[in-house]
């Protein structure tokens, strides 16, 4: 758990920098974001923002069923839902706000914003893309944390920790959006 936190530590700074660099190139070019950032769907962006926020509500719904050491459903009921059934649903939010970053992208290529059309389409690409990919990253984690209930024949701690562990990535992943979900699509 402390390697984890320390590594989300570098990640924060990771973070911090793709922050430094929007706010620098868009001070350069203000009347450059307005113009590019007028193509944005912004209701598009908050649906897809609410469904990765709600991801984080079933991930910790899952870790609450780790930490009783009920790796499965014991019924049909989401009441009695563990972590497996938690972190399935959690996968499934996650991989419905990647298909929509996809499909965002797609949109605004079809309308010029590119990687390298200029300095908005660069750094717009490289902030969500980076972050678009630990998203990816916190996917694979899921399955393999689910994988790992399955595979052993007790569910005990070494497999709940695993479980926390994997969901402090997924809520730091989540708090980093929210962030960039505020800088990029509301503050005009």
């Amino acid at each position: 758990m402390v390697g984890t936190i320390v590594w989300l530590g570098s990640e924060v700074m990771f973070f911090a920098g793709l922050f430094a660099i929007y706010f620098s190139l868009r001070s350069m070019a203000p009347e450059l974001w307005a113009e590019q950032s007028s193509l944005l769907n912004v209701p598009f962006a908050l649906v897809n923002t609410l469904i990765l926020v709600s991801s984080s509500v079933t991930c910790q719904m899952g870790v609450f069923a780790a930490e009783k050491l009920q790796p499965r459903s014991t019924s049909g009921h989401p009441k009695n839902w563990g972590m497996v059934e938690w972190f399935f649903l959690t996968y499934a939010l996650g991989a419905i706000f990647v298909a929509g970053q996809i499909w965002e992208y797609a949109t605004l290529v079809s309308e010029g914003v590119t990687l390298s059309s200029d300095s908005y389409g660069s750094v717009f690409y490289f902030t969500t893309g980076f972050h678009g990919l630990h998203v990816t990253a916190g996917l694979i984690a899921f399955l393999l944390v689910i994988g790992r209930a399955y595979a052993v024949k007790s569910f005990g701690h070494k497999e709940a920790t695993s479980a926390i562990v994997v969901s402090y990535y997924w809520h730091f992943v989540d708090v980093v959006w929210i962030g960039l979900f505020v800088v990029i699509y509301v503050l005009k």
